[in-house]
């Protein structure tokens, strides 16, 4: 915990595209270095993001919204997500053509423990409740020699779908590309929220901030990078192998990122799944600061 008027809270980011409308403010001038004197930065994955939090190591995470049921303690900052009420793109599952219903294994890219919980609910109220559930690195070809289907997330989702015809006249094999998002939505009528602004209960305690000032900082960052897409287009171009049309679609069409009323109610949704299907702990109210 910060112990004086002067200490910074540390942030847990994750440097996924995503999330970029997000930081806006906390990555670009005029607002990146008043920030700094209130934020220290650090990225990583979402899962060791929510890590962080529990272990003390960070004071405020972008976690995913699985994570919270493990430490329903934190706090919910109010107003941003990453959730999707349409195609999200970059959360798939990939199948061969006998789909999911017959998948007896897959192959899990564990670098989201939300989309890995999502998948779990899918299968077992759903598809396969015998499915069994392998971690391994996201890389599609690896996957697929060791189960009938494999979970991507983020930028290797991205990748792989944006891939998906180049793969099939390279291997001659047709696979389904299965855009979870737009699955848990037809089968549930909520949105899919994968993520939030989460805080340790007491981090305020040692800061000059108080919670106006700190929702304020993250509200006004996400509005200020939804207003410069066309700047964070340019700047994934150089980072990732998609072009500027897919990212730019992605950023405005793909991901929502607004914690309002459907997404709250897509979060008790997902919570009571996982907690009936024994995916999760304990099904968690929602807590906000």
């Amino acid at each position: 915990m910060n112990t004086s008027s002067s200490a910074r809270l540390r942030l847990a980011a994750i440097d996924f595209l995503n999330p970029a409308p997000l930081m806006w403010d906390f990555e670009h001038e005029p607002e990146k270095s008043r920030l700094a004197e209130r934020y220290d930065i650090r990225y990583s994955t979402p899962s060791r993001c929510a890590e962080d939090l529990f272990t003390g190591q960070a004071d405020i995470g972008l976690v995913p919204a699985a994570a919270y049921a493990i430490d329903p303690t934190m706090l919910i900052i109010p107003g941003c997500t990453i959730a999707a009420k349409g195609n999200i793109r970059s959360i798939l599952l990939v199948t061969r053509e006998s789909g999911p219903g017959a998948a007896q294994t897959v192959a899990m890219d564990t670098s989201s423990l939300t989309s890995a919980a999502y998948t779990e609910i899918l299968f077992r109220k759903y598809w396969n409740p015998q499915a069994r559930f392998i971690p391994v690195e996201p890389q599609l070809d690896k996957m697929l020699r060791i189960a009938d289907a494999a979970l991507l997330i983020g930028d290797p989702a991205l990748i792989a779908l944006e891939d998906s015809q180049a793969r099939a006249d390279r291997t001659g094999e047709e696979l389904l590309y299965i855009d979870l998002a737009r699955e848990w939505q037809q089968k549930t009528g909520v949105p899919w929220v994968s993520a939030f602004w989460t805080m340790r209960a007491d981090a305020l305690k040692g800061t000059s901030l108080s919670r106006e000032e700190l929702v304020a900082d993250f509200v006004h960052s996400r509005n200020h990078g939804l207003t410069h897409i066309d700047d964070l287009v340019e700047e994934w171009a150089s980072r990732i192998a998609l072009s500027k049309s897919i990212i730019r679609a992605y950023l405005t069409e793909n991901i929502h990122y607004v914690l309002d009323q459907a997404c709250k109610d897509g979060l008790r949704t997902f919570f009571r799944y996982a907690h009936e299907y024994s995916v999760l702990p304990e099904e968690p109210e929602l807590n906000f600061m």
